[in-house]
């Protein structure tokens, strides 16, 4: 009898074997796991996870004889664990290369139950017909040295999970490859020495200057370092660089240097905002090419053009050489269990991995965090850069023995030498006075810690000429118009006052003489005064950067500790721009928040072997929790195009990605208000998460959707 896996939905005499498909997958999950030295391992988990399909059930199913579902997961997970020894390790991969990596469970789970020991309890159709075709592969190589890991348990999950990502990996893309005749349309993009040489011609004439003491001549001087340190074997790093000091390109040349050098399969950015992602993946479009760079977040659409179909394949298994991504993705893909979000997984291994505003990484999740960027680094093969110019105290958080190596030469000469502003604390003040300030400013940006602050104080300026608000309460595309037109205001020498909340902090191209920031954490105010003066083109004595709070007490969210230390460090007359007091600011707060730098208890979850809880985790690791909903304007001729597609056809990946273009995300108090008062309202049954304002003349080209008169609360940015 002959064994089938999948046949042609559209020709059905095209069949793939069973032993075709595992042979199949297995090599790519060789292939896939041999990037971390666990070929092996890779090989038999792909040619034992399809074996319950060797029963007549599911040949029966597959043929049409019969409709009854077949679980054909469990048959591995349960040979696995009657082998026992290495194979025992494959158990989780097997059992959930479908729904899902599975908690372990405990004693007295039963067969029904979705934890791996309910499955392997689970009575399942006879596959005993494997044997005819399939020899169990040999395992002959260990995971990783148990000698050199800080928690043996939490090393073995990551295995775990990075095994997971080969299997189901290379299950679509075999199963792909059969079901679409071989016709899968991925292309992989050129090689990391093609991106090397062409990185050194577009710094050439930068690397030939002879200039010291210059702008350029400082940003020659860390880029030359970067490329020079890029030839150092694989491991930790950071890049300190202050704003002005050509961060971006010097950190693409030491990654691509460094893994041209030890060959390493790709570079992955992994950036806290889009507004970042969407600037940097430009620049490196522009230098390597756009069939290259890879840009995945949720404000890209592959997906609706035919022509980009590569980069949406490539999107699911970050199969290109440079990849520009999100914490959130990035971080919340490695603790999930679901096959969809961990298919990717095994192409960071063998990376250069660099974490742009690395002061933005989740101090609620920060030792998980912490833990999976250790073993990235001690057991696949992976380097790190944790990049910024207020570098966070994280050496006492990674492994005791493994060393943070600096990529910018001399780091305090070039903080002095960009050093841009005057730092100022002007206390405690009134609105009204603040309003007076920067009244008599000429181009100046105050940044507030609250949505309902920015508006009430543009409010108050609005009559006075050249004066723009910014904040979340403006859709995405309203933003951009909004700062185009800054742009062009400042350049032009205008008039230009602006009420901010703090998205204009990071990765936004302004330059004020002045900047006014509410007293916040001091990597956000540092991040603030990279605003002011950026250009250089103002003296240093007349670029200030203005401390303030109101005498009112505000409640802004995951922030309170981060204020307090700003405040008393301040109280303390330390200069919270210099190098030691952001390194001080952040031990502070590490210390303060003790356990709550892991606040879900993630690490302990994966300490008692094989009591793992992989599908809790998935459940749990949310770098944002703050439920929103998002609120549709449908402020012109486009958005109201995408409004009625939305009402006659539903839902589709594309039409939500330009909806949320404009869309404002509301916290689940202010949508109740909202929804209370009638001004929005469901824009179909299908889709809960979604409303449209009713209202048009609750939102205004000025200040967004006005929440003034409905809500009792701070709004924040």
């Amino acid at each position: 009898m002959e064994y089938f896996a999948h046949i042609d939905e559209q020709n059905g005499d095209r069949r793939q074997s069973i032993k075709d498909h595992l042979e199949g997958t297995a090599e790519l999950a060789r292939h896939f796991a041999d990037s971390f030295g666990s070929g092996d391992w890779g090989y038999c988990c792909g040619m034992l996870h399809d074996i319950g399909k060797y029963s007549g059930a599911f040949q029966d199913r597959l043929f049409g004889i019969s409709d009854c579902k077949v679980d054909h997961s469990t048959a591995g997970a349960q040979l696995c664990n009657e082998q026992g020894g290495a194979l025992n390790h494959l158990r989780f991969c097997i059992a959930g290369h479908h729904a899902g990596l599975p908690d372990y469970g405990g004693t007295s789970d039963l067969g029904n139950s979705s934890s791996l020991n309910g499955r392997l309890k689970k009575k399942i159709e006879n596959y005993q017909a494997y044997k005819t075709e399939i020899v169990i592969p040999e395992i002959y190589t260990i995971p990783f040295d148990p000698k050199k890991s800080t928690d043996v348990g939490f090393s073995l999950s990551v295995f775990i999970r990075m095994l997971f990502s080969c299997l189901v990996d290379a299950d679509y893309l075999d199963t792909e490859q059969f079901m679409k005749g071989g016709k899968t349309y991925r292309i992989q993009g050129e090689t990391i020495d093609v991106l090397h040489d062409k990185l050194q011609r577009y710094v050439s004439d930068w690397l030939s200057t002879t200039e010291t003491e210059t702008i350029n001549g400082h940003r020659t001087e860390i880029l030359k370092n970067c490329l020079q340190q890029g030839r150092r074997p694989r491991g930790l790093f950071r890049l300190t660089v202050p704003t002005g000091g050509g961060k971006t390109i010097a950190s693409l040349a030491f990654a691509l240097r460094h893994a041209a050098i030890n060959k390493m399969d790709r570079v992955i950015y992994v950036i806290p905002y889009t507004s970042i992602i969407e600037q940097n993946a430009k620049v490196f479009r522009e230098i390597l090419g756009a069939e290259n760079v890879l840009e995945n977040h949720y404000n890209v659409d592959y997906e609706g053009n035919e022509e980009l179909r590569a980069m949406h394949l490539a999107a699911e298994n970050w199969d290109k050489p440079v990849v520009v991504t999100t914490n959130v993705q990035f971080f919340e893909s490695l603790f999930s269990n679901k096959p969809s979000k961990c298919r990717k997984l095994h192409n960071i291994a063998n990376s250069v991995i660099i974490f742009d505003e690395a002061q933005m990484l989740p101090n609620d999740y920060l030792k998980p965090c912490i833990g999976i960027m250790s073993e990235l680094v001690r057991n696949y093969r992976s380097s790190i850069v944790l990049c910024t110019a207020t570098q966070p105290s994280l050496k006492n958080l990674f492994p005791k023995d493994m060393e943070i190596a600096e990529l910018c030469p001399r780091v305090n000469e070039q903080f002095d030498f960009f050093k841009r502003t005057i730092y100022q604390n002007i206390g405690t003040i009134q609105e009204e006075t603040l309003i007076e300030r920067i009244g008599k400013e000429e181009q100046a940006l105050c940044i507030v810690n609250t949505r309902k602050r920015a508006q009430s104080l543009y409010k108050q300026l609005k009559t006075e000429k050249g004066v723009y608000h910014l904040s979340t309460s403006m859709y995405p595309k309203h933003r951009h118009r909004v700062l185009e037109k800054i742009r062009e205001e400042l350049k032009a020498k205008n008039r230009c006052i602006v009420i901010s909340t703090s998205l204009v902090e990071a990765g936004v191209d302004l330059d004020f003489k002045a900047v006014y920031r509410q007293i916040a954490g001091t990597d956000s105010i540092i991040q603030a005064a990279g605003r002011c003066n950026r250009e250089g083109k103002h003296k240093l004595e007349e670029s200030i950067v203005s401390i303030f709070q109101f005498d009112e007490t505000e409640r802004i969210p995951g922030q309170s500790q981060q204020i307090c230390i700003t405040k008393s460090m301040i109280n303390e007359g330390l200069d919270i721009s210099k190098l030691e007091n952001i390194e001080e600011y952040f031990k502070r707060l590490y210390n303060l928040k003790g356990d709550n730098l892991d606040k879900k208890n993630i690490m302990s979850r994966f300490q008692k072997i094989p009591y793992f809880e992989f599908a809790t985790v998935g459940k749990q690791f949310r770098l944002i929790e703050e439920e929103t909903k998002a609120v549709f304007i449908p402020d012109d001729e486009e958005a109201r195009e995408i409004l009625q597609v939305l009402k006659n056809q539903g839902y589709t990946k594309g039409t939500m990605r330009k909806a949320g273009q404009y869309c404002v995300q509301v916290y689940n108090k202010v949508f109740e208000n909202l929804y209370g008062a009638g001004i929005i309202r469901p824009i179909t049954s299908e889709l809960e998460d979604l409303y449209v304002l009713t209202d048009e003349e609750r939102y205004s080209e000025a200040v967004g959707l006005n929440l003034e008169d409905v809500l009792g609360i701070g709004i924040f940015a």
